[in-house]
């Protein structure tokens, strides 16, 4: 019983959402190839029927649009037919791109941490800090990732550590977001009862704020590990890097393989999706391992 409603509750709906998305974007594929084929067609001086016409559209090299089962080929034979080492590999690019994604994420987090706790314990910085936190978030990253590469440039800091610069700078914000909220979840009563108890500071944030930041923490931490990977991909452009998935968007750019840069795209897609998955595996972790219940299954 508990496996049939996980089908209906879970499965189903996620799988006729993606049958729908897929179904639009063929439709969408078709009518954005179709000018250029209709022209193809006339210079060649040929005559399509419309099943042959249909076909064309669907298996352009350099479609405007590429069709669904162009971008899975492209991301089957770049995945598992080629060596994790080669420069086609979308594993490699991958695992370029996660480096800076994790260092990024690290250092956003633990400044995150660092703005909560100084926020909640300094009022001071909680009424000067939090207003310049959330105004840095109004800069657009793109403005921002090419400032970082020339001036960390100009002092031959080159490589990881300006993608991963950027990426903390989009993932410390939820972070910094997130734990200030948990740090002050505690109700008035349970600030109360450790003032009782005669608590000090440090043993109030130790075993009572902390512990009830854990899940705003781990909520933030997923948005952030997101942002994180989008940072590391911005960071690639301005370099012209010659690897990680920002890279593979800039040479479809260049040579306008369009399929190519859609494949890049399922890849940081799939990439995002296995990063917030393994942050919400841990925090459920953690949380069991202070004493949360388990969630209750379907059945």
């Amino acid at each position: 019983m508990g496996r049939e409603k996980l089908i209906q509750h879970r499965i189903m709906p996620v799988t006729v959402i993606v049958l729908v998305i897929i179904a639009i974007w063929y439709v969408g594929a078709y009518f954005m190839n179709a000018p250029f084929q209709r022209d193809l067609d006339r210079r060649a001086n040929v005559t399509s029927t419309a099943i042959e016409f249909l076909e064309k559209t669907m298996s352009q090299p350099k479609p405007t649009l590429p069709a669904p089962h162009q971008v899975a080929s492209n991301v089957f034979e770049n995945t598992f037919l080629r060596k994790v080492t080669s420069n086609r590999s979308l594993v490699y690019h991958s695992w370029v791109t996660l480096s800076s994604t994790a260092v990024g994420f690290t250092l956003g987090t633990l400044l995150g941490i660092l703005i909560a706790v100084g926020i909640v314990h300094v009022k001071a910085l909680d009424r000067s800090l939090m207003p310049w936190i959330i105004a840095s978030q109004m800069v657009p990253i793109l403005a921002i990732a090419p400032m970082v590469i020339v001036v960390l440039g100009a002092v031959n800091i080159t490589g990881l550590l300006p993608k991963a610069l950027i990426s903390t700078y989009l993932s410390f914000f939820p972070v910094a977001v997130g734990m200030v909220k948990g740090l002050r979840s505690p109700e008035l009563i349970q600030l109360d009862l450790m003032r009782t108890y005669n608590a000090g500071v440090a043993q109030t944030f130790w075993k009572l704020r902390v512990p009830a930041s854990v899940p705003f923490l781990f909520t933030s931490m997923k948005v952030a590990i997101a942002a994180s990977l989008v940072g590391a991909i911005v960071g690639e452009l301005p370099t012209g890097a010659v690897a990680g998935i920002g890279s593979k968007l800039l040479a479809g750019a260049y040579y306008s393989q369009t399929i190519d840069i859609w494949a890049a795209l399922i890849a940081g897609s799939v990439l995002a999706a296995l990063l917030v998955a393994v942050v919400a595996l841990v925090g459920k972790l953690v949380e069991r391992a202070m004493g949360a219940k388990p969630e209750r299954s379907l059945g």
